[in-house]
């Protein structure tokens, strides 16, 4: 979302994708409710070091689809491809994804080229229709490559309105569909529980053997919570494991997103915070990306996103739970790994002038000295007050 966004309307309330993290007070805010773990933020030293940024422009135009509405990142590093899943239900051009190359250097982000699109399709072949047009609206969010089976997994939000349930499916590198998973009933749009419209499945995570992935709910179902404040933190977020042989989920996990950053401006117009992303670190431990949104605010202030780490080991089993219910679950536990507020504003190295609604993460090629590269992307809702803005870190372990 801009700093200064647009008139509310129906479509611009449907394509709601807000913007990065926030404050330590929030986190403090953690400790007075029952359960939720307090989040480590003043114990974790800086864990990322900024290689630099890359912009696509505006509504640039690729191959007669309009790129913009990126959610979704991931590297395939046998053949240096960076595969870019847009959010576009399918409302300016067919649902798709976009490959890129990207030159990268221990102190240098070179400019990202697009070198293909591919349209997502249907079990008969045929593209994903606008909401407007049928009930299998897909609202793509989170893409991940799968290099054992040359295939990707990608996640759709669902629409509340027509009924599509959010899914998790799999289709092969020409868009095509392997198949799609037989997720929990409880993540199906119901009238007093289940997801809220635009806060479903935002996150997914490949394990590193890449028998297995999660699946991350930007915000609390209904029954299990409310959404964040100002004051107070939200409702736990579910992380679903599946086994992907099987197609089963495995094991659930809860998380708990941070408070609000700071009051919109003035007080009664739009903010909230969210997962967007999350990431395998290893076989256990998770990246988790929140972001955040307060109108009226500039670029700077009205943007935040912060970099959590959690172990997935360390948290109760939620996945046969219908309600979470304080007392009866425990929470996973999360470290404050960077807030990126530090990367803006004067500095040494290289600086950020803005921040933007980053939704996408992923791990890129190894540098030099053997350290990972860890890559963020931006959704600028095809609006013309935000970016496109592609991240590139150093990430310590």
């Amino acid at each position: 979302m801009p700093s200064h966004p647009p008139p509310a309307t129906a479509a611009f309330e449907m394509t709601r994708r807000r913007t990065l993290g926030y404050g330590l007070a929030a986190t403090l805010g953690l400790a007075g409710l029952t359960n939720l773990p307090l989040a480590r933020a003043a114990l974790a030293p800086p864990r990322l070091r900024l290689i630099g940024e890359a912009r696509l422009p505006h509504r640039l135009q690729f191959q007669g689809t309009t790129v913009g509405g990126l959610s979704g990142i991931d590297h395939d590093e046998a053949s240096g491809l960076y595969y870019l899943l847009s959010d576009d239900g399918s409302t300016i051009n067919p649902a798709r994804f976009y490959t890129a190359r990207l030159s990268l250097e221990t102190s240098h982000l070179g400019e990202p080229m697009l070198t293909g699109v591919t349209s997502l399709r249907q079990a008969d072949g045929s593209i994903y229709p606008a909401a407007l047009q049928g009930i299998q609206v897909a609202d793509p969010e989170a893409i991940r490559w799968r290099p054992a089976s040359q295939t990707l997994l990608w996640t759709s939000e669902g629409h509340a309105l027509t009924g599509a349930a959010p899914a998790l499916r799999e289709s092969r590198a020409d868009g095509t569909l392997v198949r799609e998973f037989a997720l929990p009933a409880m993540f199906n749009f119901q009238l007093t529980q289940g997801p809220r419209s635009n806060r479903a499945l935002e996150g997914l995570a490949l394990s590193p053997d890449g028998q297995q992935a999660w699946i991350a709910m930007e915000g609390a179902l209904r029954q299990d919570g409310p959404l964040p404040t100002v004051q107070a933190p939200g409702g736990p977020c579910r992380f679903t494991r599946l086994d992907l042989a099987s197609g089963k989920a495995v094991r659930q996990i809860a998380y708990v997103p941070d408070a609000i950053p700071r009051a919109p401006v003035p007080p009664a117009t739009q903010a909230d915070n969210g997962v967007t992303e999350i990431l395998m670190l290893d076989a256990d431990r998770m990246l988790v990306l929140e972001r955040a949104y307060m109108a009226g605010h500039d670029a700077l202030s009205g943007n935040s996103l912060r970099l959590y780490l959690i172990d997935t080991r360390e948290a109760t089993d939620t996945l046969n739970a219908p309600q979470l219910q304080p007392g009866t679950f425990q929470p996973v536990a999360k470290t404050l790994l960077a807030d990126f507020s530090a990367f803006t504003g004067a500095g040494p190295g290289p600086r950020l002038q803005r921040l933007d609604n980053t939704e996408g993460m992923c791990w890129g090629p190894r540098l030099p000295n053997g350290h990972r590269s860890l890559h963020f992307i931006s959704d600028d809702n095809f609006n013309s007050r935000q970016i496109t803005q592609w991240l590139a870190f150093e990430f310590f372990d």
